[in-house]
């Protein structure tokens, strides 16, 4: 039955999701560029008193000590349109959109839609602290929700184009495609199938393709360094420990800030401009900390800041954004991550070895990203993508990895999932191929199966299968060789207390029954049986003849977890014998080592009990 197989389960209905994707990934790189537009808009209102969408920063502001009250105002209306519009806008959209995915069947209102990017852009219009991606995010994958929903698709194909809408958005935003597709991988899809990555990738492919009509092309921080030398891996691995430590401490803090919030004796509708308060006095102190920040970013990797200027910059980013994210205002966390990071390694960069101190920048702004998002790889493209540094890729995969492995080993929970935790659901971000997937019904059915005729009568068949030496629960029917049913007690006992003597067929009609084929996956067949409430099921070599080949139980369909048990807990053992004066690997099959010998080689697995597999239709 091989050729009936193949690498992947898919049909025609992933053409027309990836034409919707496709779409939608248009339709996320307008909602950026409108989001980008309205964010200028309000950091020219709050900031400058004039209706114009001119890239201006909220660090050339005149207003003096009157600053403080603009992320204030900000922080009001915020809380206004999460109280009586959706308190969906809330927070930075990534944990939003992962809940939706996970325990909302992908499905996001209009609302949403509308009211996130207009929260927060005033929040990052008033000097919120914040980037704008977590909000395109939040706002793409409403789009592809509500398109998915209009076409009335499945909670799977809503949560494709939910995703793929979210992370179009953000190649729009950053015009970092291929991170996009990763950050959808690493933390969005929780699966890795072609009905979810196809459209991710065409949407992000779209969006990059369409962006340099509105927002222009290029890399957003164009930069070139010197390779590093052999000193400079071990340099990068010390980057991804501190910045390990910084996604510790921030993720920390900002956690215990929330709490401190939540036991404020006031509605939560006003926790964002009280938040807005620590902004306001911080831009007044440091007003380059104010709003995305992305010129001080460049300015940072370029080396263009004294080192005064960028811990000034560091330390009042760093308080600022912690309270306000702890508030439960509107804004993104990439951005600030991205000039933490940088701003660590500028001042790092004197004390680094190995490579030039223009570079640690860059390789501590990824490292901050990998460690914070726990997405390790995402973080390396999109900081090579942000800059087109080459010569950088393989450092900053390094710091990464070092700094997602430093947050995986002391930290339970990351920022995005800890916000998901905290309102009650756990997220487990371990993946692997479901052994159900990979193992098929003929490899695990009972093949040898006690059949009844269908001629057989009732009265008979209750005293030779389910008398007192009943052996299975239930038995397939078969008439001429095909299945026409399974029979259990409870059938016979009411069919008996009509008549005992009508053959056991009269009992079937013409709906065929519940069946599994050969080359079904172990995987459909156990959510048959989940959904339809069976025990087992008979399995038939096809559809048109019925002819019974065995019977595959919910005991059978365990059996393919027994590897993954062996994988995981079955262990090797290893010593090593000196032949010819060089120590050489050999397995020991019970020999005893010499005078002057080292130990043998040993391979040889732990004892793992394992119970005798029953008979798949017995109980």
């Amino acid at each position: 039955m091989s050729e009936n197989k193949g690498d992947f389960a898919t049909d025609v209905r992933l053409l027309r999701i990836s034409a919707i994707a496709a779409a939608g990934g248009a339709l996320s790189t307008i909602a950026a560029d409108f989001l980008l537009h309205l964010i200028r808009l309000f950091t020219n209102l709050f900031f400058f008193q004039q209706v114009s969408s001119a890239n201006n920063s909220p660090s050339h502001n005149a207003l003096g000590l009157l600053v403080i009250a603009m992320p204030v105002i900000g922080g009001l209306l915020v809380g206004l349109i999460a109280r009586y519009g959706s308190e969906q806008v809330r927070g930075h959209g990534i944990p939003e959109a992962i809940e939706a995915i996970l325990f909302g069947k992908s499905k996001m209102s209009p609302k949403v839609a509308i009211l996130k990017p207009l929260a927060s852009a005033i929040a990052i219009g008033s000097g919120g602290p914040f980037g704008a991606e977590g909000p395109i995010i939040m706002t793409g994958g409403a789009i592809g929700s509500l398109i998915a929903q209009y076409f009335h698709l499945s909670s799977a194909e809503r949560k494709a184009l939910l995703v793929a809408g979210a992370v179009a958005g953000m190649t729009a935003v950053f015009g970092t495609p291929v991170a996009a597709v990763l950050l959808a991988i690493e933390l969005l899809l929780f699966e890795l199938r072609p009905r979810s990555l196809l459209p991710v990738a065409i949407a992000c492919a779209v969006a990059g393709f369409t962006r340099p009509l509105l927002l222009g092309s290029g890399p957003l921080f164009p930069l070139h360094t010197l390779p590093l030398g052999p000193i400079g891996l071990l340099s990068s691995a010390i980057a991804g420990l501190i910045a390990g430590a910084l996604s510790w401490g921030l993720s920390t803090s900002l956690y215990k800030m929330e709490d401190a919030f939540g036991k404020l004796p006031i509605h939560w509708m006003w926790w964002p401009a009280l938040g807005a308060v620590a902004v306001g006095i911080g831009g007044y102190f440091q007003p380059r900390a104010l709003g995305v920040g992305y010129d001080v970013i460049g300015d940072m990797l370029q080396g263009h800041l004294l080192l005064s200027a960028v811990i000034s910059i560091v330390v009042v980013k760093a308080i600022i954004w912690v309270v306000a994210l702890a508030s439960g205002t509107s804004g993104g966390v990439l951005a600030p991550l991205l000039m933490m990071g940088a701003g660590i390694g500028a001042i790092a960069a004197p004390y680094m070895p190995g490579g030039e101190p223009a570079v640690w920048p860059l390789i501590f702004m990824a490292a901050a990203l990998g460690g914070m998002m726990r997405a390790p790889i995402m973080a390396a493209v999109f900081a090579f993508e942000l800059t087109g540094d080459a010569n950088a890729l393989l450092p900053l995969l390094a710091a990464a990895a070092v700094a997602y492995g430093f947050t995986v080993m002391f930290m339970r929970r990351s920022i995005l999932t800890e916000k998901i935790a905290r309102r009650g659901y756990h997220i487990y971000r371990e993946y692997s191929i479901d052994p159900l997937e990979r193992h098929y019904v003929e490899e695990v059915m009972t093949r040898t199966v006690a059949s009844i005729d269908a001629k057989t009568p009732i009265a008979d068949v209750l005293g030779t299968y389910f008398g007192a030496k009943q052996k299975f629960r239930a038995y397939p029917v078969v008439a001429s060789g095909a299945l026409i049913g399974i029979v259990d007690r409870a059938l016979l006992d009411r069919a008996a207390a009509e008549n005992r003597t009508a053959a056991l067929g009269t009992l079937f009609g013409r709906t065929p029954p519940e069946i599994a084929l050969p080359g079904e996956t172990c995987r459909n067949v156990a959510a048959r049986l989940a959904t339809k409430g069976l025990d087992r099921v008979p399995v038939v070599e096809d559809e048109k003849t019925y002819r019974l080949v065995g019977i595959v139980s919910r005991h059978d369909l365990l059996k393919p977890s027994t590897s993954v048990f062996a994988e995981e807990r079955e262990v090797e053992q290893f010593r090593h014998v000196r032949i010819f004066g060089h120590a050489s690997a050999v397995p020991d099959e019970g020999h005893e080592s010499g005078p002057g010998e080292r130990p043998s080689f040993v391979v040889k697995r732990a004892s793992v009990q394992q119970r005798e597999e029953s008979p798949s239709t017995e109980d």
